[in-house]
């Protein structure tokens, strides 16, 4: 029941009960003043029978004092009783007024009678007396007749006494009943009301009103500090202070929810941070192996829920090759063919395993865990992959974190591409088209970078020329040609491999650069060569080309001479080579040598 309710009922059993009481209390005074007038009514007539019957016996006493002694003071005295006599007579007649029953009154003139009569003879006895028959007047005072009326007299008060006794005790009796009722009553109607009071000031005010409102303030002072971890009690009274309490419910809910929000902005606020600062680095890398390192750093911080791979296409565009990764993946495969992935083969976001409601990647282990696949694209060309898997001891996040993975994945594929793109310019910019060597500016920078470090490293130029080249071209065509070219460059690749670099020099001629090495392991080097390009018949298009042959000159720095006169002094080692009858190796320092012992 509500509060307003349980006040106004109680204002109204209040004022009921007040209502009650004060009647109680108005009909116990009123029995209280009945039992008073009984108490006097009791009293007057007592009085009244009292007076009677002293009066009586006083005149007696005075008229016979009189006829014994003469004194006259006893006649005086005689005839002063006879105005209170007439006073009591009055009193007789007004008994009736004062509510003396029919017997009373019948009472009442009987002594009257008897008063009269014994008045007469007394009156007779006194006035025989003054007559000077003093015997006859005390004969007749003291004769039977005078006790007989004097006697019927006082039995006449007696009954009246006694009647009026009755009557006004039961009366009285009544009247203090009444009174005591009244006042119990009165009294209980004040109890219940002041207990009714006590009732409302204890269940009502203390514990409906006073305790909910302590508790509550406590609530409402840490939600007012924006605490939202107090706990709201559940208290399902359907009155005012449980319809408070609901508010205090909703607006902590609300302040939860609203800091769930917050904090879910925030959360979004950082992600978008940092997948900025990913952007910025991604533009600034040089080199995928940077590029792997930015999205390995980055994407824990991002989505610490999440590992995944980096994945690259090789350069046949049939196989990708773990290029990063973050986390620890398990799931996927370090390197796979392109066909394994469904992301990949319909060009667009895969997700596996969620609930097995979708088929699975082949590069995939079978797990309960869901994986996404991110194809990586630039301008409608796929070149790579993005893969998530969310880790064992993680809520799911990739379904949540979807739409910014596939951000993520558009812009590492715009700087993958990007990167590629570059590689492909320099590529351009720094090899030969045909050969795939280094080109002759690449050559000239690489040797301006050995001249500002010749006291520090030594370094040996090999000077390549194929024989007879122009017979390729004339006997065969230049396509011919062209495939000897490339046959001599890769062999070149394949032999120096990381020792050193190999460049085209111009036409077919070719440079090979072999820092930290000296001039006689530069020429057994430069044999070595020479033996495997010409050990392996070439065709070309069903024909036999034969066996190529190449003139080696070999020059080293700083031994030999200075850097910038290294390729100068490769290529006299060359001409020589190619003069003494090619298809050999001639060191410089040699030629130098033969060159001193001819001038001796």
């Amino acid at each position: 029941m509500r509060i307003n309710a349980i006040t106004n009922w109680a204002y109204g059993v209040t004022v009921v009960l007040t209502v009650l009481s004060g009647s109680a209390f108005i009909l116990s005074a009123n029995s209280a003043n009945q039992e008073r007038i009984a108490v006097e009514e009791h009293l007057a007539f007592d009085t009244l029978g009292e007076e009677l019957a002293l009066g009586a016996e006083e005149r007696s006493d005075e008229a016979r004092l009189y006829v014994m002694r003469g004194d006259e003071r006893h006649l005086e005295a005689f005839h002063g009783k006879e105005g209170e006599e007439r006073r009591r007579e009055a009193a007789i007649k007004n008994a009736r007024a004062q509510g003396a029953s029919a017997a009373e009154m019948s009472a009442l003139q009987d002594i009257e009678q008897d008063a009269e009569a014994l008045d007469k003879i007394e009156a007779a006895a006194i006035q025989t007396y003054r007559s000077g028959d003093r015997v006859a007047a005390q004969q007749t005072l003291f004769g039977p007749e005078h006790d007989r009326l004097q006697t019927a007299l006082l039995e006449s008060v007696a009954r009246f006494r006694d009647l009026t006794n009755a009557r006004t005790s039961a009366a009285l009796n009544d009247a203090r009943l009444r009174s005591d009722w009244f006042g119990v009553v009165a009294k209980t109607m004040l109890g219940l009301t002041a207990a009714l009071f006590l009732g409302v000031l204890y269940f009502v005010l203390r514990r409906r009103i006073a305790m909910p409102l302590m508790r509550m303030t406590g609530i409402v002072a840490r939600l007012a500090k924006q605490d939202y971890a107090v706990e709201v009690p559940v208290d399902r009274r359907r009155d005012e202070i449980g319809e408070m309490n609901e508010a205090i419910q909703i607006f902590r809910t609300n302040g939860l929810e609203r800091d769930r929000l917050d904090a879910e902005r925030r959360l979004d606020q950082q992600t978008k941070d940092l997948i900025l600062q990913m952007m910025h680095r991604l533009q600034a890398c040089q080199t995928q192996s940077e590029l792997a390192d930015v999205v390995a750093r980055f994407a824990p911080q991002i989505f610490p829920n999440l590992a995944g791979h980096l994945y690259i296409f090789n350069e046949s565009r049939t196989l990708l090759t773990t290029a990063g990764s973050w986390l620890d993946p398990h799931q996927s495969a370090a390197s796979f063919a392109s066909s394994a992935c469904w992301g990949l083969r319909r060009g667009r976001p895969h997700l596996s395993n969620r609930g097995h409601s979708d088929i699975a990647c082949q590069h995939l282990v079978e797990s309960n865990l869901a994986g996404l696949c991110v194809p990586l694209t630039a301008q409608g060309d796929t070149i790579g992959l993005l893969y998530f898997e969310e880790r064992t001891d993680a809520v799911a996040q990739v379904e949540t974190s979807r739409l910014y993975l596939e951000l993520i994945a558009e812009n590492i594929g715009l700087a993958v591409a990007n990167l590629q793109l570059r590689e492909k310019l320099t590529h351009l910019a720094v090899r030969d088209a045909l050969t795939g060597l280094y080109n002759r500016r690449w050559l000239d920078e690489t040797l301006n970078r050995h001249a500002r470090e010749e006291a520090i490293n030594p370094l040996v130029c090999l000077m390549i020329d194929i024989d007879h080249f122009k017979r390729f071209n004339d006997d065969f065509g230049h396509d011919a040609g062209d495939v000897v070219m490339q046959y001599v460059a890769q062999i070149v690749i394949d032999t120096v491999g990381g020792a050193g670099s190999a460049y085209r020099f111009g036409g077919e001629e070719f440079t090979v650069l072999l820092p930290g090495m000296t001039e006689a392991a530069g020429f057994d080097f430069a044999e070595q060569l020479r033996t495997r390009i010409g050990t392996a018949p070439l065709s070309h298009r069903g024909r036999i080309l034969g066996s190529v042959a190449v003139s080696i000159g070999v020059a080293s720095a700083p031994a030999g001479g200075t850097v910038p006169t290294l390729l100068t002094r490769a290529d006299a080692a060359l001409l020589n080579a190619k003069a003494g009858g090619r298809n050999m190796t001639v060191s410089a320092s040699k030629l130098i040598l033969s060159e001193a012992r001819d001038l001796v």
